[in-house]
Parts: C-alpha cells; structure tokens; sequence
C-alpha cells in the first residue's frame, strides 16, 4: 500500500509518517522503482503502536525505547513499567502545575471586575504589579 492507504489505516497522518522515518522513529519501508513508498500490513500495525503511545502522551524518545521492547521478545516487562511509571510522575506533575494555573486564573478573574474601567488584576499580574 502507499503512503496515504497506510495513514488511513494507521491514523497517523502522511505527513507525520515521513516525519517518523526521518528521525528514525520507524524504519523507511521498501520504495518501488519509481520510489515510492511501499507499507505492508506490519508497518501499519507499527504506525498504531507509535500513534497510540503518543495519544498516551509518550514523548518520542520513550515512544522508541517502548517500540523497541514491544519488538524484542526476549524484554523484560519490568522495562517497560518503568518507562510507564515515569511518565505517569510526569504526568502527575504536569497535572499539578496546570491545577495551579487555573486556581491562578481563576482568582485573578474573580478579582477582575470586568468593566468600562481600565484597572485589571489579571494584567497587572501579568506585568508583575501587585496591588
């Protein structure tokens, strides 16, 4: 199949594809004579494990240390739930600093009056100007 069958199937986009081969994500697959690209049903299921690791939020460098053990038979699982365990800690941070941001966020549009006036707590926070 070419390169837009494979992404229909795969769900991740053409150009996302080519991004994946160039920075060696995945492995190029083998090109015809006119070089084009010819995907088979292996690396589809290979663009769906990428895909789905990265909708879970895996950076690309994990998304590669994960392929690598999903493709290693011989892995230990023990791998593989460290890579998890980690992401789930950044995750958790991730989660904490966007909960700050928006108890932030919303304090300053409390404080905010939103009228004609021009005084803005939001914009003098912004600005670094208590009052």
């Amino acid at each position: 199949m070419n390169i837009g069958q494979a992404a229909r199937q795969s769900g991740v986009s053409a150009k996302m594809i080519r991004y994946y081969e160039q920075i060696g994500l995945i492995t190029p697959p083998d090109r015809t004579d006119s070089n084009y690209r010819v995907y088979g049903a292996d690396d589809v299921h290979i663009l769906r494990f990428v895909k789905r690791a990265r909708t879970l939020g895996f950076s690309v460098e994990e998304t590669a240390a994960l392929l690598a053990l999903w493709q290693d038979k011989a892995r230990a699982s023990g791998e593989v739930k460290d890579i998890a365990s980690g992401h789930i800690s950044a995750l958790e941070t991730k989660i904490a600093e966007l909960e700050g941001m928006v108890k932030t966020l919303k304090h300053l549009v409390h404080c905010c009056q939103g009228d004609n006036r021009p005084d803005c707590p939001i914009l003098d926070d912004l600005a670094g100007e208590r009052h």
